[in-house]
């Protein structure tokens, strides 16, 4: 491969990452929860792909013996070279502190690219923005079709089963989020085991299909598809849109490094997933070659029609489905949160649903959002195949967005020569752009789905970061702390006993609160402290450099809170942190908090234009008060508002 000119810093084991894994050894619990976690989307991907494959519509049907080689030839390599080449050997080296997902890769972009002047977002930043969206609109589809993938082989079993596949398929879901409150970490110890089992069945029936008809050994050759490409022509490139689905779950491998470390995941990787789902298109293609006709059920042909087995792996695959989509949602959670962390999106109510595990979070009004447009997707399209052409777009594309960023990554963050980034990022693209074009024709098919659903979070969440910088820019308006000193003396005519916290945007700059009451009321309280909470571009902060504190004198201390992208802030906690440090003796529960509330007014005058301005004035009212983000008691806060127009 390319020798970088300036290679980056030497990859660590990130089991020894922001997560506790800290051992040196390499430990089986890690691989085994790998397993569980990570594989779960990808793993259940034989169930719809290759029949998706071989149907009529994608132009290569099962009736042709070559096609079926062609076709596997195609799942073989795209699954050696997307997932083994170019996440595990390559993206999984591009972490933040140990944490991997396009927001991560995002916050590795030096500052000067992703920077921008207030009203302005910069095209790195909005390219990141777009990645993420795409992944919300995955997260819809994964639950859908995987689950209702895995419940049709109850139909293959008797035609008694048809009418209700899609009433299973909705009560199953359901069952699913209704379980995220609680949390995932009791179920997680036995998400590895069953995954376990999963790829051991799958790669036992390939095996034994394998041996039936082993001509099919001639597919792991890449010139059977180049072969199928040659007969077809641009015909083919329909085909990968069929194709991609095995590849579906690569981003996550990236997304979950920081609960594993990279190297469980490799090993787990080398070690079961990748024979096992060699293995298990292997052994589907070849029982095609021998029975054609069950090109529809490829998954469930391979029993061949006996009843007694159908049953036991429809059960097995419905909980492989389930740890797949649990996996996705919690990923949605993740993504969610740390885009909150980056400016990005609204603050949203986060609950922790384990005092171990930071990273296990639930979140209520999303969680909900994604099981009403699960349910909805199911009754909508009511088959795996109709969700299929759904599907690939919103996985293409991330994985397109993924490569460029990665391309910034490497030449501005870690130095490597334009010679060695071409070279790469050319590689990467070979893949990424026909799979882009080719989902692209399956846009009217249901691919319009999640393309609609990334686009209506790029809008939010660009329209959320303008907005907040030119709130920022309105703010900073405001009076240098040091002249509003100097101006108490004639403002300020009386001092109130007590502490009050007032939440501070910019450190070096008099909160809009604080003037808001002075002049209004004209009392202060005889202790003020100016909070500011600065989000790291960094998973996790060390507790030392949690609260740095600055007495700046007349009764007021500036406390900076520093937290990483990935933790929830605790207020109070850092608080009653800086009132010992200050020697205040005051009971953590007198303290009041002042927040400001701004109401926008959405008018032609402002600078942010209609549409942007009206989409961030909806987001502003929707989201979550500081007061319930940062988990400051309600009784303790006092709010005062104040109109714009950005």
């Amino acid at each position: 491969g390319p020798t970088p000119t300036a290679p980056p810093p030497p990859e660590r084991d990130h089991a020894e990452g922001p997560h506790g894994h800290g051992d040196r050894a390499l430990r089986p619990a890690l691989v085994l929860g790998a397993v569980g976690v990570v594989f779960g989307d990808i793993g259940t991907s034989p169930l719809y792909t290759l029949q998706e494959c071989v149907s009529e519509k994608l132009g290569a049907p099962a009736s042709d013996p070559q096609n079926i080689v062609g076709v596997t030839s195609l799942i073989v390599w795209s699954l050696t070279l997307v997932v083994t080449v170019k996440y595990l050997l390559f993206l999984m080296r591009a972490d933040n502190h140990g944490e991997g997902g396009i927001m991560a890769l995002l916050a590795l972009v030096p500052e000067r690219l992703r920077a921008a002047s207030p009203g302005k977002v910069s095209a790195v930043v909005v390219l990141g923005i777009a990645g993420a969206s795409l992944l919300f609109g995955d997260g819809i589809i994964t639950p859908a079709i995987s689950v209702l993938s895995a419940v049709e082989g109850l139909g293959v079993a008797t035609e008694a089963f048809r009418p209700w596949v899609v009433p299973i398929t909705v009560l199953i879901l359901v069952g699913l989020f209704s379980v995220q409150r609680s949390g995932t970490g009791g179920l997680g110890r036995f998400f590895g085991p069953i995954m376990v089992a999963w790829f051991v069945t799958i790669a036992g029936l390939g095996v034994f299909h394998i041996a039936r008809n082993p001509s099919i050994v001639a597919a792991l050759s890449p010139i059977e598809g180049i072969a199928f490409f040659a007969r077809h022509g641009l015909g083919s490139l329909k085909l990968l849109g069929g194709v991609v689905l095995a590849v579906t779950g690569g981003e996550a491998l990236y997304a979950d490094m920081g609960h594993f470390g990279a190297r469980p995941i490799r090993v787990a990787w080398w070690a079961l997933v990748y024979p096992a789902l060699i293995l298990c298109y292997l052994g589907m293609a070849a029982n095609l070659l021998t029975h054609p006709e069950r090109a529809g059920d490829a998954f469930y042909g391979m029993l061949g029609g006996n009843k007694m087995l159908i049953y036991p792996l429809v059960a097995l695959a419905s909980m492989a489905t389930v740890i797949a989509s649990q996996a996705l949602i919690s990923g949605v959670f993740s993504l969610t949160h740390q885009a909150v962390q980056l400016g990005l999106f609204p603050r949203v109510q986060v609950l922790h649903t384990s005092g171990e595990a930071e990273g296990q979070i639930y979140l209520p009004a999303l969680n909900a959002g994604l099981a009403v447009s699960c349910v909805a997707l199911v009754l909508l399209f009511k088959q795996s195949s109709a969700l299929a052409g759904a599907y690939g777009l919103a996985v293409s594309g991330t994985m397109l967005i993924t490569t460029i960023l990665y391309a910034v990554v490497i030449r501005s963050h870690w130095g490597w020569s334009e010679a060695a980034t071409a070279a790469v990022v050319l590689f990467f693209l070979s893949f990424d752009v026909p799979f882009v074009a080719a989902n692209a024709l399956k846009f009217f098919e249901g691919g319009y789905l999640p393309f609609t659903v990334g686009v209506a979070f790029t809008l939010a969440m660009v329209s959320w970061r303008i907005g907040r910088g030119l709130l920022g820019e309105f703010f900073a308006a405001e009076l240098p702390f040091d002249r509003f000193l100097a101006s108490l003396g004639t403002a300020c005519r009386a001092r109130l006993p007590g502490t009050m916290v007032v939440l501070a945007s910019n450190a070096e700059r008099t909160p809009p609160v604080l003037t808001r009451m002075l002049s209004r009321f004209h009392v202060l309280y005889e202790n003020t402290l100016l909070l500011t909470v600065h989000i790291e571009h960094r998973p996790e902060v060390a507790e030392e450099h949690r609260v740095v504190l600055t007495d700046l004198g007349g009764g007021f201390l500036r406390v900076v809170a520093h937290f990483g992208f990935m933790e929830q802030p605790d207020v109070p906690k850092v608080v009653a942190q800086a009132l010992t440090r200050a020697g205040i003796a005051i009971a953590p529960e007198e303290v009041l908090y002042a927040l400001g509330r701004e109401t926008l007014v959405v008018t032609s005058k402002g600078r942010m234009g209609p549409v942007t301005e009206r989409v961030f004035a909806v987001l502003s009212r929707n989201a979550a008060s500081a007061a319930s983000y940062f988990d400051i008691p309600v009784e303790q806060v006092v709010e005062l508002g104040a109109q714009i127009d950005l």
